[in-house]
């Protein structure tokens, strides 16, 4: 059986994208790799991002990789919080006062436009491979809904009427940026 690492610590994200890859491939944890490092995020883009990420795994382990990075970019606000949605309103990565400032920030800005954009860095045998997954669709005026996470109250996709955190867990996954990405992800490595 395939093995490949996800450089990430969220253990959401590891189950849902083993769910979606099925038994061919096993999705290894940072954990199981035995890493421990905070591995930097200090590109000045997703891209970037993702790669730094998938290469310092590929310098330190030697071992088939992808990482992800996901940006909420807002177009009234030329594209922020972007690389820094986060870290929004500061590094504690607090998703309620990320929501706060950006609400405060488009104010009643009549543009409320944004996009979801998530970029996964695939590293194997030493090649580096892109996938985006991007979903359109605009922030509300205030939060409704309790799932999810993030950005996920205030976030609605076009051709809905409810933001992500009041649409079921399924019909998120099967729209999501990060989805998309994956289903991209998998797609490839099927074919591998």
């Amino acid at each position: 059986m395939k093995e490949i690492c996800f450089a990430t610590n969220n253990a959401h994200k590891v189950a849902e994208v083993q769910a979606k890859i099925g038994s061919e491939i096993k999705i290894k944890t940072l954990k199981e790799l035995g890493c421990t490092a905070d591995i930097p995020e200090t590109a000045p883009t997703l891209e970037g991002n993702a790669l730094q990420k998938a290469r310092y795994i590929w310098e330190h382990y030697h071992c088939d990789c992808f990482a992800d990075d996901t940006g909420l970019e807002v177009e009234a606000l030329g594209g922020a919080p972007g690389v820094h949605t986060a870290r929004y309103a500061g590094d504690s990565k607090d998703n309620n006062a990320n929501i706060e400032k950006l609400l405060h920030e488009l104010g009643g800005q009549a543009n409320r436009k944004a996009s979801f954009r998530t970029i996964i860095a695939l590293i194997e045998d030493g090649k580096e491979t892109l996938f985006e997954g991007k979903v359109d669709g605009i922030i509300t005026k205030e939060r409704s809904g309790t799932e999810g996470f993030g950005y996920d109250p205030v976030f609605q996709p076009d051709g809905y009427d409810k933001t992500f955190a009041e649409l079921p867990l399924s019909v998120k996954n099967s729209i999501s940026h990060r989805g998309l990405a994956v289903e991209k992800l998998i797609a490839y490595l099927n074919k591998q």
